[in-house]
């Protein structure tokens, strides 16, 4: 049954993956890249700057790199999931240091369960995902229809 309320988007088989660590979790993102370069390699990778340089000067994978995240990259991955630009986040995250630019994570962690982006905040999630068949073909999810839900609101208010 089709719910006018709700549309469907399609993750491809080449998948948008973006990767984000905190520096005291940057080397571990590194070690788990190199792990799983073969299925990295066959998708479009992109990151925060620190970490996308780093990625790629210790893995040669090629990430597109974007602001660090202090200087707004959290944001600039925010708006490209809102592009449909990623369809993936891996985000190795510290949760035991407090980060300055917290309001600008938890912005990017709202804005992908908004899209129904799957999103691994931890190595034991990134390993799921990344080993998952789902990876290997292409996907296809609801997402509130944002059309519908404008127009909807504007004739209310």
């Amino acid at each position: 049954m089709l719910n006018e309320n709700f549309i469907t988007l399609t993750l491809p088989v080449k998948k948008n993956i973006a990767l984000i660590a905190h520096d005291n979790e940057k080397h571990a993102l590194i070690d788990w890249c190199r792990e799983h370069k073969d299925i990295l390699k066959n998708h479009f990778l992109c990151g925060t700057g620190t970490t996308a340089r780093m990625i790629t000067d210790h893995t040669g994978l090629q990430v597109k790199g974007y602001n660090s995240g202090p200087l707004g990259g959290d944001q600039q991955i925010g708006a490209k999931i809102v592009e449909g630009q990623i369809d993936l986040v891996i985000f190795f995250s510290d949760p035991l240091t407090a980060q300055p630019h917290d309001p600008d994570v938890k912005a990017l962690l709202r804005i992908a369960q908004v899209y129904d982006i799957p999103m691994a905040n931890t190595r034991a999630t990134a390993d799921f995902i990344i080993t998952s068949p789902l990876m290997n073909q292409a996907y296809q999810h609801s997402v509130i229809n944002f059309n519908k839900n404008i127009a909807d609101r504007a004739k209310s208010l």
